[in-house]
């Protein structure tokens, strides 16, 4: 999707509601580009990719122009041309791919994070990964939530199908929905999608999510 200009909000509704009724997928990743100071651009907008892979960041690496140096210098070479913007997550997308994400997604994430801390620490920065994070192969979605030391930002993921159909069987919009999926049908989300109760649940800080 092309990013909307200023004032042209309504006209891009129609199009994402437009395109969503011809699109079938079993696995979709969606994300609203909100930026952390670097520009809002087409290369700088989640979802990151290489190959078969998607990457999403909700949050930030605090000192980023300060440690985008040294973090750059860490990625491979190989993998180094197919940064295309200018943020944080891209660059933490590339050192995970650097450190092992295609082999094993959760060490090769906690590798790069753990890289990025130390990094920080060797300039005085004591807070420096704020994260939720999402990244899939096509297949499997494995979804974080951390944060170096304060509280991180919120991770949501929806209860099992079977549950949500007995909690809401009238719901007026959920209920249709539910029966068009399947069971193993989860959906994860920074924040709830609903106020209706029972239907989301948070996913706990230092911790990772697998949906297969």
């Amino acid at each position: 999707l092309i990013p909307a200009r200023a004032g042209s909000k309504r006209v891009a509704g129609k199009n994402v509601r437009e395109l969503a009724e011809h699109l079938t997928t079993p696995l979709y990743f969606a994300h609203i580009r909100a930026s952390t100071g670097s520009p809002v651009q087409q290369t700088n907008c989640h979802p990151f990719r290489f190959d078969n892979w998607l990457f999403m960041h909700n949050g930030a690496i605090h000192g980023f122009p300060t440690l985008k140096r040294d973090l750059a210098f860490a990625v491979a070479p190989e993998l180094f041309p197919q940064i295309q913007g200018s943020t944080d997550s891209e660059m933490l997308f590339h050192l995970a791919l650097t450190f092992g994400l295609r082999d094993d997604p959760v060490a090769g994430v906690s590798r790069a994070v753990g890289f990025i801390e130390e990094v920080a620490k060797k300039h005085g920065i004591d807070d420096v990964m704020q994260m939720t994070l999402a990244v899939t192969d096509g297949t499997t979605i494995w979804a974080f939530r951390y944060a170096t030391a304060s509280v991180p930002r919120t991770l949501f993921v929806s209860d099992a199908v079977s549950v949500l159909r007995k909690l809401h069987p009238d719901a007026p919009l959920l209920a249709p929905l539910l029966e068009r999926v399947s069971d193993e049908t989860r959906v994860v989300a920074s924040e709830p999608l609903t106020d209706l109760g029972g239907v989301f649940v948070e996913v706990q800080p230092s911790t990772v999510l697998a949906v297969q």
